[in-house]
């Protein structure tokens, strides 16, 4: 049989050396006293303190006592390439492990280090075969991420197979493993099914903050519009601006402008027909349950709203307080720069009473 020379040899430092060995000649190893047989017959020396002193599963090898009585001491690695074995050795002597080893046997050398519990060797695999991973391989990886106990390794894999399912779907590892492992099938499609429900939370989520920022706005400018004017609405003491140009202090500014000029006038904005009065209803309640200068605010229907809904108390819905708090929120996180802060305090409905504040 095939025998590796001794120029081959791994080596390993000599802090380790020294440590654990004693040497008749100190430029050297002493003499090996066990050999790794691999696969095809190809027969590694090596040491059992070495070997005994990295992996605590050869450890436990190398102190079973032996079945027949034989000089000879052996350890079998098999079904895993010889080139592999080797590799796997060489790390176990120097902690090294070069790129194309890694490139070329990071999957042997991953299950390697699994089996025979070499974490720092593991972590390198792990990391070595997610940055190789195809969407040809990446079903195979899985699998071997599920036996190894990789989770970082796992995790890449399905984000990968979420990412391109439709792809991966076609690879003859996907067809294997539809056809051979159906609990992995779907351990993949739940899953994909979970990014999926989690996009969908996240895109909600998104698009109610934007609502939020966007009513936080609203009542900014409801504040600017009471207190100092714009171009055509304005404060009872107060003429507005002359400019024609639309203001630029708020985006929404020309539109509030218009719906409060049309809630001035509007002969259907108490009994509910018109949705736009609605509207200007629900966003002069707001600023109510957020305001906390009832006496000195100039926003209309504000402190009657805040009576009205002390004596309604018990009677608050939970989705107002719930959007109450979130504007509120949202408000101050977007002005923390501004003077100005409000607080919010949820409440309830209306009365027409200082629709005439305003000048139009």
């Amino acid at each position: 049989m095939e025998e590796f020379n001794s120029t081959a040899f791994p080596t390993i430092s000599g802090d380790l050396m020294s440590d654990h060995f004693q040497f008749s000649d100190q430029d050297s190893l002493p003499k090996p006293d066990v050999e790794i047989l691999t696969s095809n017959g190809l027969r590694i020396p090596a040491h059992t303190g070495i070997l005994a002193l990295v992996s605590p599963v050869l450890e436990n090898v190398i102190e079973r006592p032996p079945k027949h009585r034989s000089s000879e001491k052996t350890i079998p690695i098999h079904g895993v390439p010889c080139e592999a074995v080797s590799a796997f050795i060489q790390f176990l002597y120097s902690s090294r492990c070069s790129e194309e080893e890694l490139e070329k046997y990071g999957i042997h050398l991953l299950a390697l280090s699994h089996v025979y519990l070499v974490p720092q060797l593991k972590h390198r695999c792990s990391k070595a075969v997610g940055q190789r991973l195809t969407i040809e391989n990446v079903v195979d990886v899985l699998q071997l991420a599920r036996l190894c106990d990789s989770p970082d390794l796992y995790l890449k894999c399905m984000r990968m197979l979420s990412s391109n399912f439709k792809a991966v779907e076609k690879t003859e590892g996907w067809k294997f493993m539809h056809e051979n492992d159906p609990f992995l099938e779907l351990e993949i499609l739940q899953f994909i099914d979970e990014a999926e429900s989690r996009k969908m939370r996240a895109r909600r989520h998104r698009e109610e903050q934007r609502l939020y920022m966007e009513l936080s706005e609203a009542m900014e400018c409801l504040e600017h519009i009471c207190t100092e004017g714009c171009t055509t609405v304005g404060p009872c003491d107060l003429e507005p601006s002359k400019k024609r140009d639309p203001c630029d202090k708020f985006s929404i500014c020309e539109g509030l402008q218009l719906l409060i000029k049309h809630f001035a006038i509007c002969k259907n904005r108490v009994n509910g027909k018109c949705s736009r009065c609605k509207r200007m209803w629900q966003l002069l309640r707001l600023h109510s349950s957020i305001c906390d200068q009832t006496d000195s605010c100039r926003v209309p229907l504000c402190r009657q709203f805040k009576l009205k809904m002390q004596l309604e108390k018990k009677g608050v819905e939970t989705l107002w307080r719930l959007l109450v708090k979130k504007v509120a929120s949202a408000r101050a996180m977007s002005s923390l720069s501004l003077p100005k802060r409000k607080r919010e305090e949820p409440r309830e409905t209306m009365h027409d009473h200082g629709i005439r504040n305003f000048r139009l």
